[in-house]
């Protein structure tokens, strides 16, 4: 993938992949510091949900678009987009503003996600598939090294304003390295216009409606009473419903083949993330550390994560796909099941954080078997939608998770203590042991009859 015709798509897909990083890392490293300059602490998982859930509808627009004109418009829009979301969360005095900034990151993100994907479908042969998604992953190295941490500092010495300011910077510079992807596939053959897709327009409505219902969920925990149970139930429900045209057929039923995968990457998401925005708020409220020290939490995690993914694309033939989610599945468990202990008996800080690099190293095994396989399960008049699920699941499982967290949090704030951050751990990692379970499902890879059974 480093060879002359792939070197500057290569580089400049993992620039945008390093961009999504850092941006990640970052604020989930500063949000104590942003809640409380804020006021914002009823709203701290929406500030994650929320770019989660707007970046649904981007996902769905972009692998629709993706698939009518190829991917160069969307990949450009989505790239702009990011950079208006961050400016407003970068300018905002409020927690309306920074949370209306943080809707639009998600929205360009998610569109920028689904993109990429397509573009290494179109322009990399299928062997070396592998290979780009470990780079992807091994693109969130250096902001492993350094964002948090440095992320913290500059909050620290600074304000928080300037992480997200400053990453517009980095925004620019990875544009300049994707000219020579955009030239290739311009070069290229151009859609078939004979078959390519209408406009999804409905689809495009249900991403909508997923949206609002994860935006209603997070909200409910504002409520009081039975209220909270019912609206929860109530947004779950239609959120559900509403993924159900995103996603392929047999996806919430865990059918053998791709609809599996869709689902693990959703279940997965939803428990790694749904507990590592947790753990700097933790160790930040529980044990004083800084948000810089917090940051190095992080880290660490990243690194595993990297490192399993470099490894899991050298080992491609002697690791299958069923291996790979057992064994990845069975870490990010591990490691959450740590976090309770932690969290729940007042454990060494150096249990959670040394327990984070086994989830790390979970996640690093998974995350890029589960992109190959998308596409081997794929043709090319379905990669854009396929990807498109792929992303989608990920990103709705997560602010599922997130929105539930917070509920989980807020009815046991008055427990005192670290009984809210253990009740969101234990979440987590019911939902690890739900994607444990059917991780077997996902079958060998291979297409068959075009249902990826």
């Amino acid at each position: 993938m480093f060879s002359p015709r792939y070197l500057w798509v290569t580089i400049g897909a993992c620039a945008l992949v390093f961009l999504a990083a850092f941006e990640s890392l970052a604020v989930t490293t500063i949000m104590p510091l942003v809640s409380d300059d804020l006021d914002g602490a009823a709203l701290y998982a929406l500030a994650f949900a929320g770019p989660l859930a707007t970046g649904v509808i981007g996902m769905v627009v972009a692998g629709n678009w993706s698939d009518r004109n190829g991917p160069i418009a969307p990949l450009l829009t989505s790239v702009a987009v990011f950079i208006v979301g961050l400016l407003v969360a970068g300018l905002a005095t409020d927690m309306t503003m920074f949370l209306l900034g943080r809707l639009v990151q998600g929205l360009g993100s998610g569109a920028m996600n689904v993109a990429l994907y397509v573009v290494v479908a179109r322009i990399y042969p299928p062997v070396l598939h592998a290979r780009i998604f470990a780079g992807f992953a091994a693109a969130w190295v250096v902001p492993s090294l350094i964002g948090p941490f440095a992320a913290g500092v500059v909050a620290e010495a600074t304000s928080w304003h300037w992480v997200f300011l400053g990453v517009v910077v980095l925004v620019l510079g990875a544009m300049l390295m994707v000219v020579p992807a955009i030239r290739m596939l311009r070069a290229g053959p151009g859609p078939d216009r004979a078959t390519r897709p209408a406009w999804a327009f409905g689809k495009i409505g249900w991403a909508l409606l997923a949206a609002v219902a994860v935006l209603g969920l997070n909200l409910s925990a504002r409520l009081d009473g039975a209220l909270v149970g019912v609206i929860a139930g109530a947004a779950i429900a239609v959120a559900l419903l509403a993924v159900r045209p995103l996603i392929p057929a047999g996806t919430l039923r865990a059918v053998r083949g791709l609809p599996t995968v869709i689902l693990v990457r959703g279940l997965i998401s939803a428990a790694f993330f749904g507990a590592e925005v947790y753990i700097p708020y933790f160790l930040t409220e529980r044990y004083g550390f800084s948000a810089s020290l917090a940051g190095l939490a992080l880290t660490g995690a990243a690194l595993t994560w990297a490192a399993a993914s470099w490894l899991q694309g050298r080992l491609d033939g002697a690791l299958s796909h069923v291996s790979a989610m057992r064994i990845g599945t069975a870490l990010v468990l591990a490691s959450i099941v740590l976090a309770v202990v932690t969290a729940a008996a007042g454990l060494s800080p150096a249990v959670i954080i040394g327990g984070w690099l086994l989830g790390g190293a979970g996640m690093g095994l998974m995350y890029p078997r589960l992109s190959v396989m998308t596409l081997s399960y794929s043709s090319d008049s379905d990669q854009g939608f396929n990807s498109s699920a792929l992303s989608i699941s990920d990103s709705l499982g997560a602010a599922l998770a997130l929105a539930s967290t917070g509920i989980v949090f807020s009815g046991l704030v008055g427990l005192g203590g670290s009984w809210p951050f253990a009740g969101c751990f234990v979440l987590a990692a019911v939902l690890s042991c739900v994607a444990l379970g059917i991780g077997a499902r996902v079958g060998t890879g291979r297409r068959i009859d075009g249902a990826g059974i």
